[in-house]
């Protein structure tokens, strides 16, 4: 029999963390979050990150497990987070899998197989001095497949894609019929007008949480303007507003816009599960 799993999946701020804290009372489960920066060391405040309040005593796994500094893959996700079903499993208890990074969760579950393309430090190179407007126009003509579930401003998700679209020809495509577990899917979803007020409330309550200040923190700690530009979202424009770029106001503003503008992506990408 294939091991049990929970997997609640959606935008970001509607509420998923919430949702599988309050199913893991219920059910006896613990928590694997799938959020590609949530697994990186300091990342809280700006990412959204639980607390320890809001988690109620569920043990929470695939957070805090490297470095900023450090490149995490899909692959290091998948291996670990597999581990982390088999332990939750083998003590009885339900895995829920909780998260809005899309590939992460598909290839967790064996809908899609990762590519074994190694890192090529000349393309990658190459790659890293074009813009993340000019990195994406080369992926759309690449794989556009791809780019159409990618984030346009995330440049290490760009420069990775692009690295397997030479190498490949394509990201691999969907593999419905090799489930790894028997999966129950919960998506979340709400009216768009109110998932925007969501954002920005959220946003703002962050930044009054110190958003600025843990950025602050990150680059005296070593994390360069460039790496944490490279980490997408909020930590993209904290860095651009750190380096004098752009306004505390524009910087906001640009955020809210990106958020959502995310959101909208993470939607169409689960849309094609009914």
């Amino acid at each position: 029999m294939r091991q049990k799993i929970l997997v609640i999946v959606g935008p970001t701020s509607s509420g998923k963390s919430a949702l599988g804290v309050e199913l893991a009372k219920k059910f006896n489960g613990e928590l694997i979050s799938a959020d590609s920066r949530q697994v990186y060391e300091g990342l809280n405040v700006g990412t959204g990150k639980i607390t320890k309040k809001e988690m109620r005593g569920i043990p929470h796994y695939l957070l805090d497990v490297t470095s900023p500094k450090k490149i995490f893959t899909a692959h290091d996700f998948v291996q670990k987070a597999r581990a982390a079903i088999d332990d939750i499993t083998a003590r009885g208890k339900l895995p829920i899998v909780v998260g809005g990074t899309g590939f992460y969760i598909d290839a967790l579950v064996g809908r899609i197989v990762l590519p074994d393309v190694p890192i090529d430090k000349k393309l990658r190179a190459k790659l890293e001095k074009k813009s993340t407007k000019e990195l994406f126009g080369i992926l759309k003509k690449k794989d556009y497949r791809r780019a159409k579930n990618i984030d346009p401003n995330n440049k290490r998700r760009l420069v990775r894609a692009l690295e397997i679209a030479y190498a490949l020809g394509r990201s691999p495509r969907p593999m419905e019929d090799r489930p790894l577990y028997d999966t129950l899917w919960l998506g979340l979803r709400m009216p768009e007008n109110s998932l925007a007020r969501k954002i920005r409330a959220r946003l703002l309550v962050r930044m009054k949480s110190g958003m600025v200040v843990e950025a602050k923190q990150l680059h005296k700690k070593g994390l360069s303007y460039k790496r944490m530009e490279s980490l997408g979202l909020e930590y993209r424009s904290l860095a651009r507003f750190l380096h004098g770029e752009i306004t505390r106001a524009q910087m906001i503003e640009e955020l809210n816009i990106a958020i959502r503008q995310y959101a909208k992506r993470q939607i169409t990408y689960w849309k094609r599960k009914k």
